[in-house]
């Protein structure tokens, strides 16, 4: 899906290939047009509201989707910075180690490269899986719908979190602090709107969200 990030960031400098982005069903295109126009009006924390007369499976799905590929594309733009050398593990500062898992397996310490390959990965296999993101509207969204997204987003959260504390650095070099910001803030407000991720999970950054949010409301 082609979302406003690909236009924020250009093509993405992330080396791992994909399969090609799920395309969103011909229904839903209407919802990636109206987030795309709240987000344009610059207030977030309205624009990650549920548009009225919307179902909410669908605008978690979309959303979704837009926040996979926002985060694949800014680790994109560090990921020359993230090696096996430099990130042995997969860390979100001194206090925060991550070990990969994909719900089925046990979980693994492993570099934070390897971590974010895995993830990716798995992320990009849920969504593309038919039976928990419907290709088709009007198709209705498995029971567990909501739990994967939770679990999906709890997930990506920890590449901003690693971004921020190992890579800070290089993204103010690259310029692109104020995209990953945005980013940031758009994820929590849309998040904390439909309580998709506990507020313990936000541990790693809560200094740092809790700056974002309030300086939108001075």
């Amino acid at each position: 899906i082609n979302l406003r990030m690909n236009f924020l960031f250009g093509k993405s400098s992330y080396q791992k290939t994909f399969k090609p982005n799920k395309k969103l069903p011909d229904g839903a295109q209407h919802l990636k047009d109206y987030a795309e126009a709240t987000l344009g009006s610059g207030n977030l924390s309205q624009a990650v509201k549920l548009p009225p007369g919307e179902d909410l499976c669908e605008w978690v799905a979309v959303n979704t989707v837009d926040f996979y590929n926002q985060i694949n594309m800014l680790y994109g733009t560090i990921q020359d910075y993230c090696t096996e050398d430099s990130c042995p593990i997969m860390t979100a500062g001194p206090k925060y180690e991550y070990h990969w898992s994909d719900g089925t397996t046990k979980p693994i310490k492993c570099s934070a490269p390897k971590y974010i390959d895995e993830l990716m990965t798995w992320v990009q296999d849920q969504l593309e899986d038919d039976t928990l993101f419907p290709d088709k509207v009007g198709v209705a969204f498995p029971k567990n719908f909501m739990t994967m997204c939770k679990n999906i987003l709890k997930k990506l959260f920890r590449v901003y979190a690693h971004i921020y504390h190992l890579h800070f650095k290089i993204i103010i070099e690259l310029g692109e602090e104020p995209h990953l910001n945005t980013s940031l803030k758009h994820f929590v407000y849309f998040c904390n709107e439909f309580n998709l991720i506990e507020r313990k999970q936000y541990a790693p950054l809560s200094d740092l969200i809790e700056k974002l949010l309030n300086k939108d409301n001075e």
